[in-house]
């Protein structure tokens, strides 16, 4: 079997430290591809520099949009010269968030910078890691609104099943996590299950998100396996094939040969 996380934070602080480990561990659980996302500059060097260091390790490079304060045209001109990196394959995670302020000056910022993160990734022939919290509509007129030819994904994809299939027609990707394997998940499960098989990708978002059995635990790439079999057993599919076409959703999204 051949897994693979496409999206992990293994430069959170409690995590960059143990990253060999980490990516060794998820080696033996047969995680054998990990896209490490940054959040914000610092965040998009470190994931870099761990891609550039391991093989089947990836980078994705950008500001998530709570964390915007340091965020000005020349912070984005030095994502952009990471994104020169062979191992950057996407700009990310970029987005909206309204969960926890959801005012009209922070609103405007969010979609400021949201936009002009998707016209580099446009610019650079990249796709992108986009993060929606309580923002799915948003998110949605905007990237109607500003075509990013390479498309990329909806991280840890939180809308409704009838939302996916409109994202799906504008050539995008979702990405399932922890949360899936709980039970009270109705809405993600709905989702999985509507979501067409070439557009499916599996991720942790380590180490936030953990899956059943390890919830309050740190999450970890070598988790992914459980997260793959809750699809199957969702989509009624056998985990061979689930894990193959996840293999093969990748390579066409981010144009890698793994």
């Amino acid at each position: 079997m051949f897994y693979l996380d496409s999206h992990c934070h293994l430069n959170d602080r409690r995590l960059c430290d143990e990253a060999e480990k980490i990516i060794e561990e998820a080696a033996n659980a047969d995680v054998k591809a990990l896209l490490v996302i940054g959040w914000d500059l610092e965040s998009s060097r470190q994931a870099a520099e761990i891609a550039s260091k391991h093989d089947g390790v990836y980078a994705a490079v950008g500001f998530q949009p709570e964390n915007l304060d340091t965020i000005d045209d020349s912070a984005l001109e030095q994502i952009k010269m990471l994104a020169k990196n062979p191992k950057v394959i996407a700009i990310g995670e970029i987005g909206l968030d309204y969960y926890w302020n959801s005012d009209d000056e922070t609103k405007a910022k969010q979609k400021k910078w949201f936009v002009r993160q998707l016209k580099l990734a446009a610019e650079l022939g990249l796709p992108v890691s986009v993060h929606a919290r309580e923002a799915t509509q948003d998110i949605y007129d905007i990237l109607k609104e500003n075509d990013v030819p390479q498309k990329g994904v909806l991280h840890c994809y939180s809308g409704s099943a009838e939302m996916l299939k409109e994202f799906a027609k504008l050539g995008y990707y979702f990405g399932f996590d922890g949360p899936l394997t709980y039970k009270n998940a109705k809405e993600p499960k709905r989702s999985c299950l509507a979501c067409p098989l070439d557009r499916l990708l599996s991720e942790t978002d380590c180490p936030y998100l953990p899956p059943v059995p390890h919830r309050g635990e740190t999450n970890y790439p070598s988790y992914i396996p459980l997260i793959v079999s809750e699809m199957a057993k969702i989509r009624q599919e056998s985990e061979e094939n689930i894990a193959k076409a996840i293999k093969n959703n990748f390579e066409r999204l981010f144009h890698v040969k793994l």
